[in-house]
């Protein structure tokens, strides 16, 4: 999944930025042009993706463990779908379809997973890690082709047929940055299991894994308002109303930090009953998510901060904090894992959590001149 979000190259972001901008001057040439250069940039570049992590699997199975080789490949199929899946939940974003895209990948993909495991259970097919990965692949396949079917019918009845325009270069210089904005982000969320993956035994992984997983509770809040508000900046950006660019940032913050709270004293309350679904011994990673929902809430205190700063064309400096903070936290993982175990790995999130936090609120206010937190989110507007 986070090979395949990266073969995006960022043009899943970059969308959100110009279709909103392109909609508002009424530049429907380069709007075309750009809905059709970022489905099929992505496909190529995810095409030639999985082939490569084909390869590069076939060319070193001597040094892997022969039960991850065919795994690998044939969670490498799966790429251009996930790919394509993503530009298309970011299309979806930037016309302000926020449940057409988020319910793909987040209800129907899920949702078909477990009706195929259920189908090859029925068949009588062994229900193990292979099972599963063919399922997740098969449900990728479905839920990306009829996304496509819908985004595009969509589309093309709210765009009318006309000549495309180009600026390729243009495109493709705002969505490279955004590409190491989106990757480092990835990364991070995911650097700590990668972290425990490399430094402990399979078991720590397993309940570790389940506790990052059952805190995803929390996490979807930050996501779907992140998912709802990139392409409402965007469009204020472009009509240059600073003061509802400052509004809709600070209600933003609002809409991320309460649910968010309440989401996490809630996970906190049920977490015993969901780890215990995975067995009795995940119950020890509970300890462990009074560290990380508190990282999750502290996250939420400044919003969707990082996407009104690429919606306002500062993806670069975006990019060199993530970068900056991936290898903070890498670097916290590697020294905090081996001293205190699992409590190291959910610490190491924590701490590099607050270096995010500081370093993108201090890169808002200097940059856009909004003081962007739960702080200062008294001082919106009164007018809706």
């Amino acid at each position: 999944v986070i090979i395949g979000s990266l073969s995006c190259l960022g043009f899943q972001t970059a969308i959100i930025r110009f279709v909103p901008q392109y909609r508002e001057t009424g530049n429907l040439e380069h709007l075309r042009g750009i809905l059709l250069t970022s489905r099929l940039a992505v496909l190529l570049a995810s095409t030639v993706v999985a082939g490569l992590v084909i390869a590069l699997v076939l060319g070193a199975r001597s040094w892997i463990e022969s039960y991850y080789v065919l795994p690998f490949i044939i969670g490498a199929l799966s790429l251009p779908m996930i790919s394509l899946g993503d530009t298309l939940d970011g299309t979806a974003r930037a016309h302000g379809w926020t449940v057409r895209a988020l319910t793909p990948s987040y209800i129907v993909r899920p949702l078909l997973i477990l009706v195929l495991m259920a189908m090859a259970y029925g068949l009588g097919y062994s229900i193990d890690a292979l099972t599963g990965l063919v399922c997740a692949v098969l449900a990728a396949y479905l839920t990306t082709v009829g996304q496509f079917l819908m985004t595009a019918q969509q589309v093309d009845a709210n765009l009318p047929a006309g000549p495309r325009a180009f600026a390729v270069p243009l495109w493709v210089k705002v969505a490279l940055p955004i590409f190491l904005v989106e990757g480092s982000f990835f990364l991070l969320i995911n650097a700590d299991t990668l972290m425990v993956g490399l430094l402990m035994a399979p078991a720590d992984v397993a309940i570790y894994f389940a506790t990052v997983k059952t805190l995803a509770l929390v996490h979807f809040v930050f996501f779907a308002v992140k998912a709802g508000i990139a392409h409402r900046f965007a469009a204020l950006l472009a009509d240059g109303d600073n003061n509802a660019v400052h509004d809709m940032a600070l209600r933003s913050v609002m809409w991320t930090f309460w649910p968010s709270l309440l989401m996490g004293v809630v996970l906190l309350a049920l977490a015993p009953l969901l780890l215990g679904m995975f067995g009795a011994e995940f119950r020890q990673g509970y300890p462990l998510l009074f560290i990380l929902v508190t990282g999750v809430v502290v996250r939420a205190a400044i919003g969707p901060a990082e996407s009104l700063l690429t919606m306002a064309g500062h993806q670069n400096a975006c990019a060199v904090i993530f970068g900056s903070v991936l290898v903070a936290n890498v670097a916290l993982n590697a020294v905090l894992i081996p001293w205190i175990g699992l409590f190291g790995a959910a610490t190491a999130t924590f701490l590099a959590t607050l270096i995010e936090v500081f370093a993108l609120y201090q890169l808002v206010y200097r940059r856009i001149g909004v003081r962007m937190s739960i702080l200062n989110a008294h001082k919106v507007s009164a007018v809706q």
